[in-house]
């Protein structure tokens, strides 16, 4: 077992107003919001995992949510400065902070860019103000706009922006104007996904009435025809960049890399060659609980070792996202074990036409692109 690159996630969980499709940890902002305190646990909590990483470069930062941009360009910069004087970054590391329309009026971009952030990724989810209601979200059109235009004035060229598609009442023609329009802004990143109904969120509870299979089908082939076209490439499940704009950060998740991971309900994965061990490190969810053990050293929720069944699901769940496919040279490498625990696995995908392996890659069918959820089960312990 080698290391993998080492990455560091950040969970700042407040949002303005929690979406009914939501099922990330994110929480409703009050009036006590406890930004600066937040802010200097976060780096308490990291100085909690510098023995488990000591001398390794981090590549990658993620500022995920919640809406991060409910924080002040002060404080973000606050946050930046304490991790590079805690953690050796590399020169060109990668810093991305999540954003939403409408929650941007408290710094503009330019601010948050000499806050330290190299790399945004704005929340839009659809351009129409009539679908944007409908799933709950706060900002429209207009504050769409103005977002954009601040990335712009701020010279971040390397930015995301999210869209969903497979919205309650609408049609394939409006998700295709919506990555139309996304593309005329020139992210170097397109983030495309179908708006699914997860456990314990409102639209789980009150279903609406959804697009149905055949009809996203027809949304997702048609959207990503037209990002083809437009010069994205697709790289994973639901990420499109111009070539050489991937996220880093995604890459190394689903690659299977290392990732820190402080904040409320923070997972890490990290890995300890000479002990042949994987950790899965889990932080409290909810943040007052969290806030409150933080300083007694008592933040994690789950700290544990993987078990060889484990590692195997992870490593094929994650890396099957990609579209390249599995890279099997990294198998033994990023999991300490050999490949003949799961040949006889990987023979019964090939021979369902759902896999085919060329050059030590294990790559997706026409076929197998469209039924990846069948081939992970096929790895699960």
């Amino acid at each position: 077992m080698k290391n993998p690159p080492l990455s560091l996630y950040v969970h700042l969980p407040w949002c303005v107003r929690k979406c009914p499709y939501c099922d990330f940890n994110s929480h409703a902002i009050k009036d006590d919001f406890p930004g600066d305190d937040y802010i200097n646990l976060l780096l308490t909590d990291l100085e909690a995992e510098l023995p488990l990483v000591w001398g390794r470069v981090v590549h990658s930062i993620f500022l995920g949510g919640g809406t991060p941009s409910l924080f002040s360009a002060d404080q973000i910069e606050r946050l930046v400065n304490g991790i590079r004087g805690r953690l050796p970054l590399s020169p060109d590391a990668e810093v991305t902070l999540e954003a939403n329309p409408g929650t941007i009026e408290h710094d503009s971009f330019s601010a948050y860019r000499d806050a330290g952030i190299n790399r945004i990724s704005l929340g839009v989810q659809s351009f129409s103000d009539e679908r944007l209601r409908a799933i709950g979200r706060i900002h429209g059109r207009a504050e769409v706009g103005k977002a954009l235009d601040s990335l712009r004035t701020s010279g971040i060229a390397n930015f995301n922006i999210d869209l969903m598609f497979a919205l309650p009442g609408q049609s394939a023609n409006e998700a295709l104007e919506d990555v139309r329009m996304a593309v005329e802004s020139r992210p170097a990143h397109l983030s495309h996904y179908q708006l699914t109904l997860e456990p314990n969120t409102a639209f789980f509870a009150n279903p609406p009435d959804l697009p149905d299979d055949d009809e996203a089908w027809e949304m997702q082939s048609r959207c990503a025809e037209l990002l083809a076209q437009e010069g994205y490439e697709q790289y994973e499940i639901s990420a499109w960049a111009r070539p050489g704009n991937e996220c880093r950060h995604n890459l190394n998740y689903w690659g299977y890399g290392d990732f820190v991971g402080i904040g409320a309900g923070a997972h890490g994965k990290i890995t300890a060659p000479p002990g042949q061990e994987i950790r899965r490190r889990i932080r409290l969810r909810h943040p007052r609980s969290w806030m409150q053990a933080v300083p007694a050293g008592t933040q994690l929720a789950e700290d544990r070792v993987l078990k060889p069944e484990e590692r195997i699901f992870e490593f094929f769940l994650n890396q099957l996202r990609l579209r390249r496919g599995v890279d099997m040279a990294w198998f033994t490498a990023r999991t300490g074990l050999g490949r003949e625990q799961v040949e006889g696995r990987i023979e019964k995908v090939i021979e369902s036409g759902l896999l085919k392996e060329e050059n030590g890659m294990l790559k997706h069918t026409a076929l197998g692109w469209r039924f990846i959820n069948e081939i992970q089960a096929v790895f699960l312990p």
